[in-house]
């Protein structure tokens, strides 16, 4: 694929129902999807899940998710940069339902899978958060649905909060290979939003193999780009604005885990990946 197949600008990807879609078919994979729902005030959106599950995260505003027999109220967050959100995860083969007094902004975040789970709530409070680096390199992690923290079939989702002027998703690595215990093949998603009004952040994905993918994107909200292959990193935010990403992967693997190798021309003295 291109770098013009792999970043997306804000619009470029949406769809009838969504202001971004996409799944394994425009993405050329298998597995991942993301899909962003823009409600105005009293507005709802019914989906069903099909093949794949989806966890409701509210990036602006709050809601009530209705999966079959179950309904959970989310309180959300006035934005991305607010803090952890609560969410609630929807199985595949189910009907779903969002809506929204006040309106709002909610992604959600999908993967083909096997097994069916149940629906449930995830409260915002229980989210592991965690901060990783120092100095130009500190950045904080918010483990909503990483492989530890909330179980999903194959499903791993986290987001990133990038201080303005600081690198994140550093040192460089990849997850694009089977090797057991040591990396994992996953299929990514990067979802963009910068603070402020005219912010801005950079995005690098360089070959890990002839002809693999490479991107070096200028991202801005609502922007995405796609990592089928290769190393990934840094993520830059610009200085004076804050940058956010979720980061969206699943993979063939018989074990639901995130295994990464990080480029050997690099050292991780950043204290974590991320």
């Amino acid at each position: 694929m291109t770098s013009d197949d792999l970043y997306l600008p804000r619009g470029t990807a949406a769809s009838a129902e969504y202001a971004l879609d996409i799944g394994p078919e425009r993405a050329g994979w298998t597995y991942s999807a993301l899909r962003i729902a823009e409600l105005s005030p009293g507005g709802s959106h019914t989906f069903i899940t099909g093949n794949s599950e989806w966890i409701v995260l509210p990036l602006e505003g709050g809601c009530t998710v209705r999966i079959e027999e179950s309904e959970f109220q989310l309180l959300g967050r006035d934005s991305v940069f607010a803090g952890a959100s609560d969410f609630a995860y929807a199985p595949r083969d189910a009907r779903v339902q969002i809506a929204s007094g006040a309106g709002g902004r909610f992604a959600l975040a999908g993967a083909k899978c096997e097994r069916r789970l149940p629906a449930r709530y995830g409260p915002a409070p229980e989210v592991p958060v965690e901060r990783r680096g120092s100095g130009t390199c500190a950045r904080q992690v918010r483990n909503f649905a990483a492989a530890d923290a909330f179980d999903c079939d194959r499903l791993i989702a986290v987001e990133v909060l990038t201080p303005g002027g600081n690198w994140s998703s550093y040192p460089p690595h990849k997850h694009d290979e089977h090797r057991p215990g040591e990396e994992c093949a996953l299929e990514e998603i990067y979802y963009f939003e910068i603070e402020g009004p005219d912010g801005l952040g950079y995005q690098r994905v360089f070959p890990s193999r002839p002809g693999g993918a490479d991107v070096l994107a200028e991202v801005r909200s609502g922007d995405a780009v796609l990592v089928p292959d290769g190393w990934h990193g840094p993520s830059i935010a610009q200085p004076g604005h804050a940058m956010y990403y979720l980061n969206v992967m699943a993979g063939p693997g018989e074990n639901r885990e995130w295994r990464i190798r990080f480029h050997p021309d690099h050292t991780e003295t950043t204290g974590g990946y991320r």
